[in-house]
């Protein structure tokens, strides 16, 4: 029976991804004045998972680079090559390059030869101890900037026809030329498509077979293998190469003793580690959305099955209480549970800025300091997906743009390091992720003069906050020079349109001197929520619970007169009040606050109160889009089904503080 192998490309690309990513922040975080044997450990499994795998399917330029990479690793980590950072310098460099390639072969583009001869040469060189300078490649971090997020195609690398036949394993990429010191829990999984054969305890000369084929069974050895050094040992070195059989690194005899009981227990820590990765399965995201949408319906034929309960009088209706309300409990088990597989921390996004923090900041000559916070915060996976280019293309601004030179800031009183603040929080409703600078700030006069240049209406007493939003209009740039990393006008206004088609909002503050500071506000996108139903004439409007702090019927003596405006005096401060009527235009609505039920609600901006006839009840609701059915509507995040087969509105409490509070009223609660 012949296997398919292409079946299985799309577990390789993310399992490679993964490895390409965890060596990158592990050759990050690397003390090269200190090594940590572990970590170069880490780094060269890494290699080597993505070599195994790139020779069983056919992947020859992939395989060849990662096999010279992982002979420097090899020497790295058996202490026969010194760490520095132009070595750490060049493996990030060759990561960039096995990104770029790992995308050609993924996407069945052309592969960048020119790139990986020019980088299998270097490492040799790096290798042999040649102090061979690495010609300049362009990186990902160097390109990422200006460019559309995306929208359209980089020249990022250029394809060329070097001949890499020196450096082909034979064997079709199955076997290694060269066996490194691997033990049985450093070779590959066969990337978890197959069940490996039981492997003897010590290390052997055997090539992996990646699990494809079954282990011929051999005679355990008596006692543990030890490679001994030998007075010969060089005319040993000189023969096995001759004859093709790989070397063992120097194994120092004393010291495997003593070290042999922190061996067997990280051995078993690796084992626990394989167990616990063999538990998790990958499931495409269609799959997942589609048991939410089953989910949803759920809710809804519960929610008609209560209605229909609540007309049930005597025995029979008790007894269907008590089952409609266990049905209730476990749909919302369900519910919790399946939205929880589309949640994923901001960890591994937020990780990957430090790397590009560290390149832009030795490029432009400032010192930067990225301090990451609330990467534990989860976020719905699509959102993540399309939030990565909006906040590398702010993080690079806030350095460029942000961030002074150590002179300049030395000049100011400031330390000579600049801080950049990556953070996340849920709040509220939302997730607010924070771009914050001790930068030099915002120029208001600059953009105020770029603005009237450009021929847009500007005034000198607008607000600041209108101000800062000029900057996400296209062409807008303050930039004196077009260099790679700005000055070019692309960019600020496609970061505010990628966030508004998610959703979302992007708030700027900023103080002259003291730095700058974006706020990007998501929705958390669940598709089903638990809130407050009120009505408001004939209609029925749905406001998610995370926003509401309390409802209370108001008196004449809380209520002010502000203007035009009726405001609440409640708390020792006073509130906006929202009439729902008049915000949706619907008749026969209540506007007399002492006549309805005032809700006071939390948004990520401001705090508020909402006016309505009174209201209906508690319960979950599942979130239908209107924009992919009708178009986007101020103040609404979605629409929902009754249990009655009504459709009512979910409020967006972001939107309503957004377009309803007056300049008066902001002046008032600033």
């Amino acid at each position: 029976m012949s296997i398919d192998i292409e079946q299985f490309h799309g577990v390789f690309f993310d399992e490679s991804d993964e490895h390409l990513d965890a060596m990158e922040q592990l050759l990050m975080a690397l003390d090269v004045d200190a090594p940590d044997a572990e970590e170069l450990n880490s780094i060269f499994r890494a290699a080597h998972s993505i070599k195994g795998g790139s020779g069983i399917f056919g992947f020859d330029a992939l395989m060849n680079l990662t096999h010279v990479m992982e002979n420097l690793l090899d020497k790295a980590r058996n202490h026969e090559l010194v760490v520095t950072t132009r070595i750490v310098n060049v493996l990030l460099e060759t990561l960039d390059v096995l990104k770029a390639t790992l995308y050609a072969y993924r996407n069945d583009t052309p592969v960048p030869e020119q790139d990986i001869s020019t980088r299998i040469a270097l490492l040799n060189g790096v290798i042999n101890g040649k102090s061979a300078q690495p010609q300049a490649l362009k990186s990902p971090t160097d390109t990422q900037i200006d460019d559309g997020f995306g929208f359209f195609d980089d020249d990022i690398l250029s394809p060329g026809e070097a001949n890499a036949e020196d450096t082909t394993d034979e064997a079709f990429g199955f076997f290694d030329d060269e066996p490194s010191d691997l033990t049985t829990d450093e070779e590959d999984q066969g990337f978890g498509f197959f069940d490996d054969s039981p492997a003897s305890s010590a290390p052997t000369d055997e090539h992996d077979d990646f699990g494809f084929f079954e282990d011929i069974a051999a005679p355990k050895p008596t006692a543990p293998l030890h490679t001994e050094t030998l007075s010969a040992e060089s005319d040993l070195a000189e023969i096995a190469k001759l004859s093709g059989v790989g070397q063992r690194p120097k194994v120092d005899s004393q010291h495997n003793a003593t070290s042999a009981a922190p061996k067997k227990a990280a051995k078993k820590q690796a084992k626990k580690s394989n167990l616990k990765e063999a538990s998790s399965i990958r499931v495409d995201t269609t799959k997942i959305d589609s048991m939410v949408n089953l989910v949803g319906e759920l809710v809804i034929t519960q929610s008609m099955l209560s209605m229909i309960g609540q007309e049930v009088e005597g025995q029979v209706g008790e007894r269907l209480q008590l089952a409609i309300d266990e049905l209730q409990r476990n749909t919302r088990e369900i519910q919790e549970s399946v939205m929880s597989m589309r949640m994923l921390p901001l960890t591994a996004t937020f990780n990957r800025f430090p790397r590009l923090v560290r390149d832009l900041a030795g490029k432009l000559g400032k010192k930067v300091e990225l301090v990451l916070q609330g990467g534990t915060t989860e976020i719905d996976k699509s959102l993540i997906e399309k939030i990565v280019d909006p906040l590398t293309h702010l993080v690079r601004n806030s350095i460029d743009h942000g961030i002074e030179l150590p002179e300049k800031r030395v000049a100011a009183g400031k330390p000579e390091q600049g801080t950049v603040i990556l953070s996340a929080e849920q709040k509220g409703g939302s997730i607010i992720i924070s771009i914050i600078d001790d930068g030099g700030g915002l120029h208001r006069d600059k953009i105020m003069e770029k603005a009237r240049s450009n021929g847009w209406v500007v005034t000198d007493d607008m607000p600041d906050a209108q101000v800062w939003q000029l900057i996400f209009q296209a062409g807008f740039s303050t930039a004196e020079a077009i260099t790679d990393v700005s000055g070019r006008g692309v960019g600020m206004d496609v970061v505010r349109r990628n966030i508004e088609s998610i959703g979302g909002r992007i708030d700027i503050e900023s103080s002259a001197g003291e730095g700058s500071g974006f706020f990007i506000h998501l929705p958390l996108t669940l598709a089903i929520v638990d809130g407050m139903c009120v009505s408001v004439g004939n209609q029925i409007f749905v406001i998610p619970l995370l926003n509401i702090i309390e409802s209370f019927q108001p008196t004449k003596q809380q209520l002010k007169t502000l203007g035009n405006d009726t405001v609440l005096y409640i708390r020792d401060q006073y509130w906006p009040l929202v009439p729902l009527c008049n915000f949706m235009d619907v008749e026969s609505g209540t506007s007399n606050p002492t006549e309805g039920v005032v809700v006071l609600l939390e948004s990520s901006k401001k705090r508020f109160g909402i006016l309505v006839d009174a209201l209906v009840g508690q319960q979950q609701v599942v979130i239908k889009s209107l924009e992919e059915h009708y178009r986007k509507v101020a103040g609404i995040a979605g629409a929902t089904i009754m249990g009655d087969g009504r459709v009512a509105l979910i409020i967006d409490a972001d939107s309503i503080a957004t377009t309803y509070t007056s300049s008066q009223l902001e002046e008032l609660l600033s």
